[in-house]
């Protein structure tokens, strides 16, 4: 059986299925509720870049994550 534990905030996730109960990002583990915490801090500063860069993204996703991780939450 394999444990894995969300980087955020730093839950055991039971039974884990990647992309059902948890998702890999970048070199990050994150459970449902923080990857929806996650998809809605961001979502109005991805709609709002133009025109879009996949560079800028995965830095703005990866920053994002760290800070997330200092705190604990999103």
């Amino acid at each position: 059986m394999k444990t894995i534990i969300c980087d955020v905030c730093k839950k055991s996730i039971k039974n884990p299925a990647s992309g059902r109960n948890y998702w890999h990002l970048a070199h990050y583990e994150l459970c449902e509720p923080c990857k929806d915490q996650l998809e809605l801090s961001l979502k109005p500063v991805i709609r709002g870049k133009v025109p879009f860069n996949y560079e800028w993204f995965d830095r703005l996703l990866i920053d994002s994550i760290d800070k997330a991780i200092q705190k604990g939450k999103f």
